[in-house]
């Protein structure tokens, strides 16, 4: 796999190494192939996202056994991950989440960390925090963009570009779609998420073809800083219920978004313990053509 060499001034660090493929590459998808549309045939594809909690329940106790299964049961073709830990520390016993993940679901994986960090001992490993994809089809081109931040890792931080904004460029059967995955500045503040968001669709502007953007927003879909995000994309899941808290949810902040010409036909938040946001899957379709 190669990274692509385009992109806006923010859009740069390429982490393609990073890529892990499991599966062969000639592994089947997990659908079927779709009937032709009006125009173009259509092929199904089912996106999830699930912020994760470093692995972590509602209850606090670490258990990426079950973090796995309640990604199993979404049987999505493509997932986007938030709060992947990759021997960040004690607190996920320092396991390469994304990577084991992929492995206990038999799905390929790439890990963009927003933190990358020296490791806690001379002998240990980089301690690593940021978002991942796994996909149950080949990835043709995965790239870790640079995207405002404001750290939680260095003291007095001020607004600049970091990486963690993950993109994967997976063939769905003839259809090159863009997956993107973000998880955006938490604080109440919304200018940090303002600015995010217009850097996230300056990446998507350079990108052509069909685009499915999930993550983390902690903002709700009317929030004003998400205002410009449907200008060019499409809630997918408006009527999918709250995600955060998981046991009760109050706030649907855990959104997937899809550029027009991509048809949602089913959309669900899953009831689950296994993190402390709940997980969004969708069902889409989405043409061949656009590559």
């Amino acid at each position: 796999m190669k990274p692509r060499s385009r992109r806006p001034a923010r859009a740069t660090a390429v982490l393609a190494a990073v890529f892990a493929a499991v599966l062969p590459a000639a592994a089947a998808p997990a659908t079927a192939a779709g009937a032709p549309g009006a125009h173009a045939p259509t092929v199904p594809l089912r996106v999830a996202t699930y912020n994760i909690h470093a692995g972590a329940g509602q209850d606090q106790v670490f258990d990426l056994d079950r973090t796995a299964a309640a990604l199993r049961d979404l049987r999505a073709d493509v997932i986007g991950l938030q709060e992947v830990d990759v021997h960040w520390g004690a607190r996920s016993d320092f396991a390469d989440e994304a990577r084991a993940l992929a492995e206990k679901l038999d799905m390929r994986v790439f890990f963009a960390p927003i933190y990358d960090l020296d490791p806690a001992d001379r002998d240990g490993e980089r301690r690593q925090f940021g978002v991942a994809v796994l996909s149950r089809h080949p990835v043709l081109a995965a790239e870790n963009h640079e995207i405002t931040r404001l750290s939680t890792q260095t003291p007095d931080p001020v607004p600049a570009p970091a990486p963690g904004f993950a993109e994967v460029v997976v063939d769905v059967r003839g259809a090159h779609v863009h997956v993107y995955t973000t998880h955006l500045d938490y604080r109440a503040d919304p200018s940090v998420r303002e600015a995010q968001v217009a850097d996230m669709l300056g990446v998507l502007a350079a990108d052509r073809g069909p685009k499915v953007l999930v993550g983390d927003f902690n903002a709700e879909a009317t929030a004003p800083e998400l205002a410009p995000l449907w200008e060019r994309l499409r809630d997918a899941a408006p009527d999918a219920g709250g995600t955060y808290p998981a046991t009760d949810p109050v706030k649907r902040i855990d959104l997937i978004t899809v550029s027009p010409g991509i048809r949602v036909t089913g959309a669900r938040t899953v009831a689950t313990e296994a993190s402390d946001h709940r997980p969004v899957v969708t069902d889409l379709r989405v043409h061949r053509r656009g590559h």
